[in-house]
């Protein structure tokens, strides 16, 4: 690295810590304003934020070695959660903030009652903001240590006494943190490296994180977003001008891999948006990318994307903010890294000889190498900055995210209410946030060593929360779901996933999903069957209070007996289905542009194809615009 490549880093890492610094006294006031913002965020800021967070160091490497394995189309496991984040906007964020609670796991004591709603609450602030937070953390981290190692050079930087004293400490921790793993002879001086540039970045991040509460994550977030959409900008660029232009990256694709790319993939399979041309688009495959908007453990936004929502200073803003996220997530990012995944493809093609179980990591190494040997002063510090950033607003979000169910669900709650009977001060309560965020570090470093891959990890989160989707939506729109019902989902994704671990491969992960989430909506149904619904007067206390759309028959006529019942769900989806229809027709037009993809089989050409995307896509805009925000006021909070 060179001097302007530090100081760009060093800028940036002296923004995080003041930004910290400044937000500390309001941050130290309560919960709400350490882990809400004082629902202050405007819905702009809210939604960059959550850009920022799944804008992550990891997933630029994820979605390079998706592409290279299973072509463009295998990216559609990713792109289909604008649906789910759509979803949450027009039909859920509003009664997200409505509903005035700080976590989703406190949500099941204002939608439940009694014994089986307190349990719920305990198990899914352990399940969600441990194991499931945790595991998400770690696989971060693993691929900032991929990121680091090229670049941040200890070895070189410090006094060897002093590195050395790290060499012995990793040595005796005995866990390889570096990309060739034990068979690099240099391993345990990478892993020392690592390791440091690892404490660095999480110091850092825990300091801001945890000083400021979620103002200054926010506000990081926006800068972080920025410098990356700039660094990766710069980057594609750079790619694209190396190979001669779109034209000829596209043209160069074709003769490199004209008798197979790797795993035996075909040009066209590589670069192919729709299934005609896809590889292994089995009607599996294409099942789950059918439900997978829903069986997935966000899908009603739980978790820090619910937080940004009861962030927000306004119903409206709440619904904003999922449409800039899903705009920002799914449409511009994705126009980066297409041309930038198939450009190092061709820069970088894999070892032929290369075993099929180290392809995937080969590949998601590549988007480093091509960063260690293309970018030029100044570029490589803007995109080692944004990596950095990137990596620091993804673990901020799940730092903060986790230790709000640690200290608002577990301490405050069950600890301190619950069995010591006491009701403790918001001051102490920050004080126990800011130690969560320490111990909840912790345990994702340790998940971090265990892992091999980043796409390993993400397959692994994915199949936990499977079965949780259904019911989280329906808790929402149909007054009949119980506490139980949610119970049965969770305990029979826990029960279920390893078995199904064990018994198919990675390539079957289209089938695992299915089985789960239809044995876990099952169990959940079973529930309500059984159990019925929830005693009429909690119900009716929730309707006042949140104002859900959907099912709420009995319940919302006995608020309101003018209720529109069902229609305002009907307008909700009507929007979602649209706007996601204008995020993957700008997607699909736009990307096949870029990088040459094929037509489907029964479209004349490739631009007629591209014209047809654009002009619905573009046409859509006014009808879900005025479904969404034009056809009912905004309810706010009392």
């Amino acid at each position: 690295m060179r001097t302007v490549d530090v100081l760009i880093v060093v800028a940036f890492v002296a923004y995080a810590a003041t930004n910290g610094i400044r937000h500390r006294r309001q941050a130290s006031k309560n919960l709400e304003e350490y882990f809400l913002a004082g629902r202050t965020l405007p819905g702009w800021k809210a939604g960059l934020s959550m850009a920022a967070t799944q804008f992550a160091a990891d997933t630029p490497l994820l979605v390079t070695g998706i592409v290279a394995v299973s072509g463009v189309f295998g990216l559609w496991q990713l792109w289909i959660f604008a649906v789910t984040f759509l979803l949450m906007g027009f039909v859920l964020a509003g009664a997200w903030r409505r509903a005035g609670v700080l976590t989703d796991a406190e949500l099941t004591e204002v939608r439940y009652a009694g014994t089986a709603a307190a349990v719920l609450r305990a198990v899914k602030a352990f399940y969600l903001g441990t194991i499931i937070n945790c595991v998400s953390l770690g696989w971060v981290l693993f691929a900032a240590a991929k990121i680091a190692e090229p670049f941040l050079l200890w070895n070189l930087w410090l006094p060897p006494g002093l590195f050395d004293v790290a060499v012995v400490a990793v040595e005796w921790v005995g866990v390889p943190l570096s990309l060739g793993g034990l068979d690099d002879p240099e391993v345990w001086t990478k892993t020392a490296s690592n390791a440091i540039s690892l404490g660095l970045i999480l110091t850092v991040t825990l300091l801001y994180s945890a000083t400021g509460g979620l103002r200054s994550v926010a506000d990081t977030d926006v800068v972080q977003i920025g410098i990356m959409v700039a660094g990766t900008l710069a980057f594609t660029t750079i790619v694209v001008v190396e190979v001669g232009g779109l034209a000829a990256m596209t043209d160069q694709l074709r003769a490199t891999f004209a008798t197979g790319g790797p795993g035996g993939i075909t040009p066209d399979e590589i670069l192919a948006f729709t299934p005609g041309h896809a590889k292994d688009a089995t009607w599996t495959t294409l099942s789950l990318l059918g439900v997978l908007w829903l069986i997935n453990s966000v899908s009603d936004g739980t978790g820090y994307l619910a937080q940004r929502s009861m962030a927000c200073r306004s119903d409206r803003d709440a619904k904003t903010a999922a449409v800039v996220f899903t705009f920002s997530q799914v449409l511009v990012r994705s126009l980066l890294w297409l041309p930038l995944g198939i450009g190092l493809l061709v820069l970088f093609p894999p070892d032929p000889g290369l075993a099929p179980g180290l392809l995937r990591g080969d590949r998601e190494a590549s988007f480093v190498r091509g960063m260690a040997e293309l970018l030029p002063v100044g570029v490589m510090g803007l995109m080692l900055t944004g990596m950095l950033a990137a990596l620091a607003s993804t673990v901020d979000s799940h730092l903060n995210w986790g230790a709000s169910y640690w200290t608002n669900d577990l301490y405050k709650r069950f600890f301190c209410q619950a069995w010591r009977k006491r009701e403790p001060s918001g001051r102490s309560l920050v004080w126990v946030a800011r130690g969560s965020n320490l111990v909840i570090l912790l345990i994702a470093v340790v998940i971090m060593t265990q892992l091999t891959s980043i796409n390993q990890a993400w397959q692994i989160n994915l199949l936990f929360g499977a079965g949780l989707g259904v019911v989280q939506v329906l808790r929402w729109v149909w007054w009949r779901m119980n506490a139980w019902a949610e119970i049965a989902a969770m305990l029979t994704s826990a029960a279920l996933a390893p078995v199904l671990l064990a018994s198919f491969g990675d390539d079957q992960q289209a089938l695992r999903l299915l089985i789960l989430a239809t044995a876990a909506t099952a169990a959940a149904l079973a529930a309500v069957w059984i159990k019925g619904p929830e005693e009429e007067a909690g119900l009716i206390a929730f309707y006042r209070r949140v104002r859900p759309v959907g099912f709420w028959g009995p319940i919302a006529t006995a608020v309101d007996p003018t209720a529109a019942g069902p229609a305002r769900l009907v307008r909700a989806l009507g929007a979602t289905v649209l706007c996601s229809m204008t995020v993957f027709c700008l997607l699909v037009g736009i990307g096949t542009w870029l990088v040459g993809s094929p037509a489907p089989t029964w479209m004349p050409s490739r631009g007629l194809w591209v014209g047809c995307l654009l002009f619905v896509g573009l046409a859509v805009c006014p009808v879900w615009y005025r479904l969404g925000y034009g056809s009912e006021r905004d309810q706010e909070v009392p």
